[in-house]
């Protein structure tokens, strides 16, 4: 498999070295000296933006309008997911979006839509925490607002409060706390490594590549 990686950052560079590792080729890769959009994407077989807020959108759409399955998990910039969903359908391509690719993860998200079942009309409060490196630029994480989305459609709209912190080279943890007078509920996923995200990712640009549309990972993982 040919790869054009959009983004050469942390992630840009893991899914470079386990890439290689599988046995793939990565043809391109835009970073800030490079921008995607000067990027010859004709010879990729898929392109993965792991890039950042600012430059998302448009890397996502040179890729669709050169005709590249695309894989994001770019956070920040969701105010345009749907025209991206639109130039999708436009030029019958292929995209998926994910907040977070580890597989780990995405069990956490059906623990969680689960939990919030059990916990629905119950007298809790409920709050999410989210801890990442110091050099992650949106907050709170694109992991969190998942979350906490999930919950409040199943609570009913009822307010999901999100802290964040910064904190040195952390990779990325999430806490969710049902809190009442009585007690204490919670669950918490911790990221030992970037490994997982960047396998995830590199996973469903294996799955995607000979198909057309928009997807999740619930169409790889679950």
């Amino acid at each position: 498999m040919k790869i054009a990686i959009l983004g050469y950052g942390k992630m840009g560079k893991k899914i470079n070295e386990l890439a290689s590792i599988r046995g793939h080729h990565i043809v391109c890769k835009a970073n800030s000296n490079n921008p995607a959009q000067l990027l010859d994407l004709s010879t990729a077989d898929v392109a993965i933006d792991f890039s950042i807020p600012a430059t998302a959108f448009k890397n996502i759409s040179h890729a669709i309008n050169s005709g590249v399955p695309t894989i994001s998990g770019t956070t920040g910039w969701l105010d345009k997911l749907n025209e991206i969903n639109k130039l999708c359908k436009k030029k019958n391509g292929t995209f998926l979006y994910a907040s977070n690719f580890s597989l780990g993860v995405n069990i956490f998200f059906e623990i969680n839509k689960k939990l919030a079942e059990l916990m629905k009309n119950k007298d809790y409060k409920y709050k999410i925490h989210e801890v990442h490196h110091t050099q992650k630029i949106d907050s709170p994480s694109g992991t969190a607002i998942t979350l906490a989305t999930q919950m409040e459609k199943i609570l009913k709209n009822k307010e999901v409060v999100i802290s964040s912190e910064r904190k040195n080279d952390t990779v990325g943890t999430h806490k969710i706390i049902y809190s009442s007078e009585l007690d204490e509920i919670e669950i918490k996923h911790t990221a030992n490594s970037r490994d997982g995200f960047a396998l995830g990712a590199i996973i469903a640009a294996e799955w995607i590549i000979d198909k057309k549309g928009i997807y999740s990972l619930k169409d790889i993982f679950l």
